[in-house]
Formats: C-alpha cells, structure tokens, sequence
C-alpha cells in the first residue's frame, strides 16, 4: 500500500489553487496568441490583446485573473492501494477554504439557493466528482468554474432519431444563445450518452482535458473540429463584439446510453479557463 499523507497533498492543493486564480495558464494564453494573430476583425484582435494584457497584470501584481473566482471543482481518482493518514475529502475542504481566503479570491457560494443566500464566506463546499481506480495513484483535478459561463450550461435529452445533426445543432445553439453572457472566446465542452445527470458530468469533465489534445477516436476529433469551424463562424466574437474566436476549443466526452435516449449537454468555460491537474 502507498501511503500519503495528506498534509503534504493539502499545502500542494493550497498553493495551486491560487496560483490559478491569479497566473495565466501557459497553454492558454499561447493559444490565444495564435487566435490574435488569425483574427481579422480589429476589434476582436484588440480584445484578445486586452485579454492577455490583463494576464500580466495579474501576474505581475498578484491579482485574480477575473473578480469572479468561481465555484471550486474537483475531479478526483483515487488507487485503490492508497493509505491515507485522515480523510481525503476534509483535506480538500481545508485547501479550498485556505486559498480562497489567504489569496483573497472572491467566496462565490451561498448556503441555501432559494431563501436567504447567505454566502457562506468560505467558498465552501467545493464540488468533487470521485473516481476510485486501481494501482497507488491519486490524481486531483481542480477548475474554478464562474458563475456567467457556468449559467449558460444546457441539457436536452434528444431522440435517437435526431443524430448528429440534432446534436451539433444543440451545441451551436447553445453557444448563440448565449452570446457574450460567458465571456468569450469560451471553452465548450460537450457530454453525450449516459442518462440525465451523466451527460452532465461529461460535458464538465471534458472541460479538464488539455487544450492541446484532440479526442482519442477520430470521428469525435473530427467532430470537434466541425463544431469549433462551426462556432467561430458565428461571428459572435471576443467578449461578443463579433470577430473569427467565439471559441478556443470544443471537447466532448462520451458514454453509452439506452436504444430510447439521446442524451447530451453543454457545459461553457469562460477564457479565464482557471485550472490544474495533480498526481500523487
């Protein structure tokens, strides 16, 4: 059995999690670079200048990225010949709440949806999806996920009929509805198959890829491609002044499903895209 000790694994996290709130991820903003030189429209080209300017600034001043410092996400795979000395979950609770008030990120999370919304000035509780694998391996995924991009998420349970035309249809539909409430260019990730909640949790999932890769299976890569073509042709537009990047990449995870159901959903990431991966 490997063992870890948890205190080691919540410093890590701690430190992590701010530093993504206030340094821009390398990938990304070398992404956008290349999106600023293709872009032809002088507005949007000026946007993307402004979007990487504000990342210097940041860095430079140890500032958040973005005063919308999201609702902590995690995905979480964990060996099963791991031996921790306490609980997994009250270590990631702790990083979370140390970060967000040592880094002075903004504490996003109300206790109750419907009466009251008293935030509970920790940013607690994150969000964690737990996976447990086999071998000694422990891998933490985190993404501080704002509320603008995180509003504009869609789930359609389509028929079998609809087929890939009914759901790339869903997915640009999704993107021209919401115009520039998520803070274009975006990150789109897509889950399709499973049920109701897993096609969810898919299109979060994909979010957490690397915005280099493309699908493992070729027709889904190719898939992805057509729909981000598809996308940046709208002319939405950084921020939504019009322009060629609406989106910097589109991801989709898949699952299988039952012969009567099509489900898929959308899941938007604004272009602070705030994120990391840790293995232990």
């Amino acid at each position: 059995m490997k063992k870890i000790d948890l205190k080691l694994v919540e410093e890590k996290l701690y430190h992590e999690i701010g530093k993504a709130g206030i340094v821009m991820d390398e990938d990304l903003q070398r992404l956008i670079e290349k999106y600023k030189e293709n872009e032809r429209n002088p507005l949007a080209k000026e946007i993307l200048s402004d979007i990487l300017k504000n990342g210097e600034v940041a860095r430079e001043l140890q500032k958040p990225l973005c005063q919308d410092t999201g609702v902590a996400v995690f995905f979480v795979e964990v060996g099963s010949k791991i031996n921790f000395n306490g609980s997994l979950e009250k270590c990631i609770n702790s990083a979370v709440e140390r970060a967000y008030q040592e880094f002075y990120l903004r504490k996003s999370m109300v206790e109750d949806p419907l009466f009251g919304r008293k935030n509970t000035n920790t940013n607690l509780p994150p969000l964690i999806h737990w996976t447990y694998t086999e071998g000694e391996e422990l891998k933490i995924s985190f993404s501080a996920k704002g509320g603008g991009s995180e509003n504009m998420s869609r789930l359609a349970m389509l028929k079998p009929a609809d087929g890939i035309e009914g759901a790339m249809k869903f997915v640009l539909e999704t993107v021209i509805i919401a115009k520039s409430n998520p803070c274009p260019p975006i990150i789109v990730g897509v889950g399709v198959g499973g049920n109701f909640e897993t096609c969810a949790i898919l299109a979060k999932k994909a979010l957490f890829r690397k915005l280099s890769d493309s699908h493992t299976e070729e027709r889904w890569a190719n898939l992805e491609d057509t729909l981000l073509q598809q996308i940046n042709s709208t002319n939405i537009g950084p921020q939504g002044m019009g322009g060629d990047t609406t989106a910097l990449a589109v991801k989709i995870e898949y699952m299988p499903c039952h012969i009567a159901s099509l489900p898929i959903a959308v899941n938007i990431q604004c272009h602070s895209h705030r994120h990391f991966s840790l293995t232990f």
